[in-house]
């Protein structure tokens, strides 16, 4: 079996349109959850969110590139622009034929059903957009990032809702380790943040009106984010023929189902996913120093997964560094664990240990070191981030330096 090293990264969020400036925000525990703006947001209940503020798609793609691209897209492609260019590599001959994109969304093109059902059946329009299903399409993002930078290998999107990201990057890392590919350009994005996508999701009654306070006892609902994340994942030995920059490396990943129940979180599929993801590893569960939470900041999942944060664990439990970037960038739903392997990286490369940030008060079935508040700096040699979806699929990514 191969080595497998990261050698690019790159993003686009509510914290930063960078990882140089996503990182930094993430150092200061910035929260980037605000007042929403949107059509028709005068008609939700939840108007808060952490949307890509600023954001002018013009500065970034030709106007042909528009008429193909939704905004989930448009976030994928940045982010894949950023990760292979520090990654300095160039597909072309062999490389390009055998390399290829694994992504991951939950809603993919959310948006441009939102807009044109809108057309159709608000403003009584009787035609739409000739490219809407190629805009809507969930591989849209995969085909376009692909086509940028001639990746002609194993090319894919998975999408598991919450879990997607973290199930795209496993997905890239077994096919570099198994050798059907040199180099896998993977993560996630999403933007869900629109009338349609935030109407669905309140439904469902998760959602907080004030904030996202992961693992406090003032918890009362996730808040929804947009925006994604990309990675180079190399092979170990083409990366060092090269002179590459190794920014981490991917040690083991794993996966598990609840078979349980659609929306309610499993101790035990949670348990068995982080437990895989370190034998894969071949890691002691005291190697691990940090852990990006799944944190979502609901009553059932922070404490189910502090639960099987213990269990897994054991003892080690009390001495591990737990923490939940959701509560600054929010839940990008098919994207966050792209976000949040960002937060890993940073964890290893530079001893930054991104806070949870809105803690208020301790709640005794959330008794773990949540790192509250303020980032905290302390070398470590393994990181694991974790990715509970709702239908109880279950994804984990074990990452340690080089």
């Amino acid at each position: 079996m191969k080595r497998v090293v990261i050698t690019g990264q790159g993003t686009i969020n509510a914290l930063g349109n960078d990882v140089v400036s996503t990182i930094s925000a993430m150092s200061k525990g910035h929260c980037a959850i605000s007042d929403m703006d949107f059509p028709n947001i005068d008609r939700l209940s939840i108007k808060i969110g952490a949307q890509v503020k600023g954001f002018d798609p013009k500065d970034h793609f030709e106007r042909q590139q528009l008429g193909l691209y939704d905004r989930f897209t448009q976030f994928a492609v940045i982010a894949a622009r950023e990760a292979i260019a520090q990654s300095g590599l160039i597909f072309d001959g062999e490389l390009a034929e055998t390399s290829g994109v694994v992504l991951g969304t939950a809603g993919g093109g959310l948006q441009t059903q939102d807009e044109n059902y809108r057309t159709v059946y608000e403003d009584g329009k009787n035609r739409v957009h000739p490219f809407v299903v190629p805009r809507l399409m969930n591989n849209a993002a995969v085909s376009h990032v692909s086509m940028a930078h001639n990746l002609k290998g194993p090319s894919f999107t998975v999408s598991t809702a919450c879990a997607s990201s973290n199930h795209a990057m496993g997905q890239a890392f077994n096919l570099v380790r198994s050798g059907a590919a040199p180099v896998m350009v993977t993560g996630g994005s999403e933007s869900m943040l629109c009338f349609g996508g935030i109407k669905a999701w309140e439904g469902l009654r998760v959602m907080s009106h004030d904030g996202c306070r992961p693992f406090c006892a003032t918890r009362n609902g996730m808040v929804q984010g947009e925006g994604g994340a990309v990675f180079v994942f190399e092979e170990l030995e083409h990366a060092r023929a090269r002179g590459a920059i190794i920014l981490a490396e991917v040690a083991g990943f794993a996966m598990s189902s609840d078979a349980g129940d659609i929306v309610m979180p499993s101790v035990g599929g949670a348990r068995r996913a982080i437990a895989g993801a370190l034998k894969d590893a071949g890691l002691n569960p005291d190697d691990v120093g940090y852990v990006n939470a799944h944190g979502t900041g609901t009553a059932a999942n922070d404490k189910t997964e502090t639960a099987a944060i213990k269990e897994a664990f054991g003892d080690h439990a009390t001495s591990l560094m737990v923490s939940s970037t959701k509560s600054m960038h929010g839940h990008l739903i098919g994207g966050t664990g792209a976000v949040e392997l960002l937060a890993c990286i940073a964890a290893l490369k530079d001893g930054m240990i991104a806070p949870t940030i809105g803690y208020q008060k301790a709640d005794a079935n959330c008794d773990l070191d949540i790192v509250p508040n303020e980032a905290r700096h302390k070398k470590i040699d393994v990181a694991i981030s974790n990715a509970f979806a709702f239908g109880g699929l279950n994804a984990v990514i074990a990452l340690r330096s080089v």
